[in-house]
């Protein structure tokens, strides 16, 4: 197998631009965790992410992206995903092997790096009510904004067919 460079902010910019994706990102002093990113709500309008990267007992892999406040029930959610079993976190090895990312960073965006399809990416239904979606462009030290319909083809132009279903409490 041959290691493969995940792909930088730039490279998904040039590839949304591609598309013709509209999209605005904001740099920022890195963030690892929601709490920490609150004090940009009033520079970024629309919806802010939370992901979870979670696999089943069969080595399924799952990017589960919420509303960055929703409850997300760990023990029942992969009745909703279709998964084989309950489900537990991915490995960081996996999360750089499949998305191209670190903890931290975890994003939706990551699909660009998943050539091999291992991840089932999951929007929560509440999230896609948002007109704009916030993630991070592949680093934890800025925030892109995409149009909700745009994620969902972003998604597809790199081979991903997004679930959209409720999974948070």
């Amino acid at each position: 197998m041959t290691e493969t460079v995940p792909k930088t902010p730039a490279d998904l910019f040039a590839f949304l631009d591609g598309l013709g994706i509209e999209h605005k990102t904001l740099t920022h002093p890195p963030v690892f965790t929601v709490a920490e990113s609150v004090s940009l709500r009033d520079e970024i309008p629309g919806g802010h992410t939370k992901n979870l990267f979670v696999k089943d007992k069969k080595d399924q892999f799952f990017l589960l992206t919420v509303e960055e406040n929703a409850v997300v029930d760990l023990k029942t959610v992969h009745l909703t995903i279709g998964a084989a079993s309950k489900v537990s976190f991915g490995k960081p090895e996996k999360l750089m092997e499949y998305l191209g990312v670190v903890p931290g960073s975890v994003t939706a965006f990551g699909a660009i790096n998943d050539s091999e399809h291992k991840v089932t990416f999951v929007l929560d239904a509440d999230l896609m009510q948002h007109d704009i979606i916030n993630c991070h462009p592949l680093s934890n030290d800025a925030t892109t904004s995409i149009g909700r319909d745009d994620l969902l083809r972003f998604l597809a132009a790199t081979g991903h067919e997004a679930v959209v279903l409720k999974v948070t409490a």
